[in-house]
């Protein structure tokens, strides 16, 4: 899966109503660019794709203050928000996923309750330890890697993956039920997205938010 389609939905979900800019801003603000997949073309070709399947709503505003033709803003359907909550479960539940789609279901997290995201990710420990049991079926990490030759050095690195994986959601588990965080349900979230015409320290591109995308 590609955190982007995650990304984008979750960032449209955030404002309401967002415009390719708004999205890229917050998502470069984010950090995104540098963790994932989610450049400036990245963003705009998959808010026209979701729009094409149905997950966002296409609405053509008046033209920019900026002046210019009409651009579009997108808000997100009944659908994109079913395939918006799909994509956070199965990410932080799936052990085997890349760090970017990972980093970009933690960035969502608290749209879930408590209850649930503890739930979701006392799922993802179970299955990155069912991960290690098959990889220790042919590897012994007490006798180490040269019981292999180098190619012992491919079942190391899996077996301290999952090791530090399974130790850092133990512990974001520890601090959800430490009271850690505002989610779904309980209050006043975390605002997390830049207000209209907020400046963004960290853009990167020359766009500005007049052009039309």
């Amino acid at each position: 899966m590609s955190a982007i389609r995650l990304l984008v939905l979750g960032a449209v979900r955030q404002h309401g109503r967002a415009h390719g800019y708004q999205v890229r801003n917050d998502l470069e603000y984010w950090g995104a660019h540098e963790w994932s997949n989610a450049k400036p073309g990245s963003i705009y070709h998959a808010l026209k794709q979701m729009a094409k399947q149905g997950l966002l709503h296409a609405h053509e505003t008046a033209p920019s203050t900026a002046g210019g033709p009409p651009r579009t803003e997108y808000e997100i359907t009944a659908r994109g928000t079913e395939e918006y909550f799909a994509l956070l479960r199965s990410s932080l539940t799936a052990y085997d996923q890349k760090p970017d789609v990972l980093s970009a279901a933690l960035g969502f997290l608290v749209d879930l309750d408590r209850a649930e995201a503890l739930e979701l990710l006392t799922e993802r420990v179970r299955g990155i330890e069912e991960w290690r049991a098959t990889v220790t079926e042919y590897y012994t990490p007490e006798e180490g890697p040269g019981q292999l030759g180098h190619i012992g050095e491919i079942m190391n690195y899996w077996v301290h993956s999952a090791d530090a994986g399974a130790e850092w959601t133990r512990g974001l588990i520890e601090r959800i039920k430490g009271g850690a965080y505002v989610f779904a349900g309980e209050g006043e979230p975390f605002v997390g997205v830049l207000a209209e015409g907020q400046e963004n320290p960290y853009a990167t591109g020359d766009d500005h938010p007049g052009d039309v995308r």
